[in-house]
């Protein structure tokens, strides 16, 4: 007879985890808070240590002047639109990445950065606070670029939202990695 292996708390936070979208409650997002999430986030692979990232936090008390800010980037005919969308988050973190000429160098990066933002994502889930990973257009806006100060040679890499939550999103399958996995017969 078999016995079951019980998961890892690492397996649990990994299969539990979830992007919370909406329905923030009051709580706020402290910098405090999310410091201390950044501090071991930051411990991800990160080719030759480079450490590609930089952070900007707007936290409760700035997401309204930064949400009308964002969104007077869009045509006015989206605007009201997309404030009330910035509007949901109680914070964002604004996560920035070194951009080098190289497009090994660029993809390392990348890479790196994604994998700090999964450090982050998860580390928060532990503490019961809601992240997303947003990648709209207007990350890519020279406009908003500059409302953040984002430099000439760095990407934003998205907005990570933010915010407590009372209800867990439902969870949603994934496909088995032995559905697309393959090996190598050379």
């Amino acid at each position: 007879m078999e016995l079951t292996k019980q998961p890892t708390a690492l397996q649990e936070v990994i299969r539990d985890r979830r992007a919370v979208k909406k329905h923030y409650n009051d709580k706020p997002v402290t910098e405090e808070t999310v410091m201390g999430l950044l501090e071991d986030a930051v411990w991800a692979p990160t080719h030759g240590v480079r450490q590609p990232w930089r952070f900007i936090f707007i936290g409760p008390d700035q997401t309204g002047s930064f949400a009308e800010q964002v969104a007077a980037t869009y045509p006015s005919e989206r605007q009201q639109n997309r404030f009330e969308y910035l509007s949901e988050p109680t914070a964002f973190l604004i996560v920035v990445m070194d951009e080098p000429e190289s497009q090994k160098q660029w993809d390392e990066n990348f890479g790196a950065t994604a994998c700090m933002i999964q450090n982050f994502w998860l580390l928060a889930w532990e503490q019961k606070l809601g992240v997303v990973w947003k990648t709209n257009s207007h990350i890519y806006d020279p406009q908003v670029k500059n409302i953040l100060g984002v430099g000439e040679h760095e990407k934003i890499v998205g907005f990570l939202h933010m915010g407590y939550f009372d209800d867990k999103p439902a969870k949603k399958e994934r496909i088995s990695a032995a559905d697309k996995f393959t090996t190598f017969k050379g």
